[in-house]
């Protein structure tokens, strides 16, 4: 079988490049002949994407957009496998070239902003359909900017995604959650497909023999934070809970930020407002990393914290810090509960809203004593190793199959 992957950029830059890096490697193992077609390459301080031995490449900002796509025709796939696209009209094109199965990486076509969030009169998860009424929503709940050229330039770009939505031969989410966004956007149920997503592929994490003394939670607890640095992705509401964990538990606390992003900024000057005032509270930034040295953090991390405002379509940083034996915090927002079982691998804050006294509340119930952090230890383990990669290339090639009726 031949499968063209589309993705925007073949560097690793976000979460669909993280995961196609899995995907790849899996479906490379499955010898399936591979082709990417990309709209950039860049920057090139990030790695690319590896893919099998031989497998063509085409970026069209290399190339030009009619010269990449007649060599796509002429590779002649099976099966064209979409992840994020930026030009709608590229996609469209694609589309026309083969069946394709798209990956639904997040609410693109759903939402104007993209980000399913309303930010006022404070932030909370927005469940509405998305349509000309969230003009209405636009300015009084601040989905976006300010600006109505903006508002309408998002709006239009959204309906022309959504309008996409409908010409997939079938559409892959990683949360049940997604899948029900999508169903109520208008997409059948039978062309639907949730898999669990593949996770470590192709390295070895060490799980940690522990950190703390017998009977205790670790002493200086350890936390992490991995992502994109912006407001949505809520630092600014674990920083402000930091003070409240570190009153709760009397212990010094440490935070590991990794990532970059616009609010990096604002985020390390508020970490060292805090840390001037208490200096039980200490600040690392150690600014975008790539997977291997985030393996390496996981060995000095007690607890992951991911204290997203928005509804995440899933969150693939809990289950690869679960393989190291790191439990996770996160608000209860999108499909994050498909991951993070509350009081199994982690625990939960409320999200709707999600508040800096929530995020510290669960944060202290990981780790007030050893029992309970070994307990979340065991089931972080436990529960990453539903995630596994030969069974997710599995069940996409199932799909593929499914929809170019191809044997393999």
């Amino acid at each position: 079988m031949r499968v063209a992957i589309a993705n925007w950029n073949r560097r690793i830059v976000g979460g669909s490049e993280a995961y196609l890096k899995s995907a790849l490697w899996g479906l490379g193992r499955a010898d399936v002949e591979c082709a990417l077609l990309t709209e950039i390459d860049a920057p090139s301080g990030r790695a690319p994407l590896e893919m099998p031995a031989g497998s063509p490449r085409w970026c069209l900002s290399e190339m030009g957009a009619a010269k990449a796509l007649d060599a796509l025709r002429e590779w002649r796939p099976d099966v064209i496998f979409v992840h994020i696209v930026k030009d709608t009209e590229l996609e469209a094109k694609l589309i026309e070239i083969a069946p394709s199965v798209l990956f639904a990486h997040s609410h693109q076509g759903m939402c104007i902003s993209g980000a399913k969030t309303f930010k006022f009169p404070e932030v909370r998860p927005c469940a509405r359909r998305f349509g000309w009424q969230c003009l209405v929503q636009f300015y009084p709940r601040r989905c976006g900017g300010l600006n109505p050229m903006t508002m309408w330039r998002d709006y239009s770009a959204q309906m022309r995604k959504h309008s996409m939505l409908t010409k997939y031969s079938a559409i892959v989410t990683a949360s049940k959650y997604l899948a029900g966004e999508l169903e109520k956007h208008g997409i059948s149920r039978d062309r639907l497909h949730t898999i669990a997503m593949p996770i470590g592929a192709g390295s070895t994490v060490r799980v940690r023999a522990g950190s703390a003394r017998p009977n205790e939670s670790p002493t200086t607890p350890r936390l992490l934070f991995v992502g994109r640095m912006s407001y949505l992705k809520g630092g600014s509401v674990l920083l402000d809970a930091i003070p409240q964990v570190v009153a709760a538990l009397g212990t010094p606390v440490r935070i590991t930020f990794v990532g970059d992003g616009p609010s990096c900024g604002a985020w390390e000057e508020r970490a060292k407002q805090l840390a001037s005032i208490d200096r039980r509270i200490e600040a690392t930034f150690t600014g975008w990393l790539d997977s291997d040295a985030i393996e390496s953090i996981f060995d000095e991390s007690d607890l992951l914290v991911m204290p997203s405002l928005e509804p995440e379509t899933f969150g693939l940083a809990g289950p690869e810090a679960g393989r190291a034996g790191i439990p996770a915090v996160a608000f209860d927002v999108g499909g994050i509960s498909e991951w993070l079982i509350d009081d199994v691998n982690g625990c939960l804050a409320p999200g709707n809203p999600p508040r800096a006294e929530g995020l510290a509340a669960a944060i202290v119930r990981c780790l007030r004593d050893r029992e309970t952090y070994e307990r979340l230890r065991r089931g972080a383990i436990e529960a990453s190793n539903r995630f596994d990669t030969e069974r997710h290339v599995e069940s996409l090639l199932a799909i593929f199959r499914k929809v170019t009726a191809c044997p393999l």
